[in-house]
């Protein structure tokens, strides 16, 4: 990680706490990392102008260059979407963590986004109740960008496109060891499921073209349980780096197939789908 600059953490402070911050104290712990930015939980006591002293805790983002296939500038897309105003789309009851400062270094190879911290239930710990009310929340989202089209979104140009999906699985379809190895006597996956992807791989042009007469909508791509926190009764979605255009249902799919407890997956697949579809019906834009 970057050695944390004091002067910027005092400056997201001032904003997060509403105060002007004069001195801090910090501690830094690792939440997580990856390929996706090494995530801290930074918390200390702060002292502001009045000398009032405040605990705080606020989360700190960076993000080194790197390339995503077929995706180039994946890894700056959430520190433009922060420094937009694409924050001011979402609602009270769904949205992303708050962001108090993004900067990015003078060869534009790095950015750090300072961010609210959020506690709540997450992973899988997330309810079947929990799973409903996300995908609720986020097809009123959908729902709400694809009918009113703001006109700074369409202008936004670093958003993943709306053949992504496509590509990506294309991708890994190539790849020759896993061809074969589902379809050989060595595989380990049961064979009723390796029986099941053969005949999707076989019929993959019919159901991507299916997929591709559905509406088209800003995607998150990343709708996963670890991404995912119900706090205070709301939703909040954290990492949008790979977010942009997609068919609608790609983050139901998330959802459901990715680290969800396999025993409840017909349910929640239910559950889901029927929730998120009764939302585009009610907002008169759901395709058959």
């Amino acid at each position: 990680m970057s050695k944390i600059n004091t002067e910027t953490l005092m400056l997201a402070l001032t904003k997060m706490l509403g105060a002007k911050i004069v001195e801090v104290d910090f501690h830094s712990e690792q939440l997580h990392g990856g390929t996706v930015g090494d995530v801290y939980l930074v918390t200390g006591n702060a002292k502001a102008a009045d000398d009032v002293k405040l605990p705080y805790k606020i989360v700190l983002k960076t993000q080194e260059k790197w390339e995503r296939h077929n995706d180039p500038d994946s890894w700056r897309r959430e520190y433009d979407f922060y420094t937009s105003n694409f924050g001011e789309l979402f609602s009270e009851t769904f949205r992303w963590p708050e962001c108090y400062h993004a900067e990015m270094d003078e060869a534009e190879t790095e950015t750090q986004i300072w961010m609210e911290y959020i506690d709540g239930v997450s992973g899988l710990d997330l309810t079947g109740e929990m799973y409903e009310r996300a995908a609720k929340e986020l097809g009123r989202f959908q729902g709400k960008l694809y009918a009113e089209q703001p006109v700074f979104l369409q202008e936004l140009t670093n958003l993943s496109k709306v053949d992504y999906m496509k590509n990506f699985y294309l991708r890994y379809r190539s790849w020759r060891r896993v061809y074969d190895y589902i379809r050989s006597d060595d595989c380990e996956i049961p064979k009723h499921l390796c029986n099941m992807l053969i005949e999707i791989d076989e019929n993959a042009e019919e159901i991507l073209g299916r997929i591709e007469k559905l509406p088209i909508v800003l995607c998150h791509r990343d709708f996963w349980v670890e991404n995912i926190f119900h706090s205070d009764g709301k939703t909040l979605l954290l990492d949008w780096d790979t977010a942009g255009w997609g068919y609608m249902g790609e983050d139901l799919a998330s959802l459901i197939a990715d680290e969800a407890d396999v025993e409840q997956m017909v349910e929640f697949y239910h559950d889901v789908s029927r929730r998120i579809t009764r939302v585009f019906r009610n907002m008169r834009i759901y395709h058959t």
